[in-house]
């Protein structure tokens, strides 16, 4: 009971003291005079200080949520933002793909400069498998080790100056070889070496696969300032045949490819290209010749 009797009187103490009211007074240092006088008590106090808390707390809240400082704090990102981030990253990867365009350019560019050319037998091997649903009788290895050495020989002959002079056994005229038509289109620009267009120019649709003339291996597979991404071919009978402005290469240098496989895509890649088409030259024994003699595009 005693305990119960003190416990309410501490109550009813506190009661008293919080309502008890006091008279701020601020007055001058020198004169003593007064200033201004506020009355208070330990309730309005109390109050005063929980309302500021509260409308600071509604204010920030109001910041935080109509203004963008919220793109300040961790987990208030908005999709419109994301969306923005996500474009640029698109166009820094871009950026990097052309650097890595240049640099490649510029490396090609100095090895010309220096001599320091790709040679036959720095390009690695590259065997593709490809399923066929004919069934083949199994061949000797030593027969296909002797067919792949007959062929790698021939790559490489007419890079050489002043070796496709001479007549091989192996030698034929152009008109006695057979050609698959890359592409299939219209020709809109005709050889003409005279104004330095050592080939001719084929129209077809967007997407269209461009193929392999003859069988052959595959010695050039990059991308040029000028003629974009570009494929050239050695074959036999010291012929070679380039594909130039793809869109996408299909190839690797060093690929060995057979006649009417697909090698590149059309494109208008190149500072000399104005439009998607194909540029395919024909070169034999180091000299250019008229595609059209030979092959039928159309």
């Amino acid at each position: 009971m005693t305990q119960e009797t003190e416990q309410g009187s501490r109550w009813e103490n506190f009661k008293e003291r919080i309502q008890n009211t006091y008279r701020l007074v601020v007055m001058n240092d020198e004169t003593f005079e007064e200033v201004s006088s506020y009355r208070l008590s330990l309730l309005n106090v109390y109050v005063s200080l929980s309302s500021l808390l509260v409308v600071m707390a509604i204010v920030v809240w109001v910041l935080i949520a109509a203004t963008p400082l919220k793109r300040y704090l961790p987990g208030y990102g908005s999709i419109q933002q994301d969306s923005e981030i996500q474009e640029l990253y698109l166009q820094m990867d871009e950026m990097e793909k052309e650097l890595a365009a240049h640099r490649r350019y510029s490396e090609n560019f100095r090895k010309i400069l220096v001599g320091d050319v790709e040679k036959e037998e720095d390009i690695p091997e590259q065997v593709e498998e490809k399923e066929d649903t004919v069934t083949e009788i199994p061949r000797a290895p030593i027969l296909d080790q002797l067919q792949r050495e007959a062929a790698r020989s021939e790559v490489g002959d007419v890079l050489q100056e002043g070796r496709t002079t001479n007549l091989s056994p192996r030698d034929v005229p152009l008109e006695q070889m057979f050609f698959t038509s890359p592409i299939r289109g219209t020709v809109s620009a005709k050889y003409a070496p005279d104004k330095e267009h050592f080939g001719v120019d084929i129209l077809a649709p967007k997407n269209t696969a461009v193929q392999a003339a003859m069988d052959g291996y595959v010695f050039l597979s990059d991308w040029t300032l000028e003629t974009g991404n570009t494929v050239g071919i050695q074959h036999t009978n010291n012929t070679i045949t380039f594909y130039k402005h793809n869109s996408s290469l299909l190839k690797a240098a060093g690929s060995y490819v057979k006649a009417g496989e697909a090698v590149a895509i059309i494109g208008n890649t190149g500072t000399l290209s104005n439009g998607p088409h194909l540029h395919f030259e024909l070169w034999h024994k180091g000299k250019s010749v008229d595609p059209t003699d030979y092959i039928e595009f159309e």
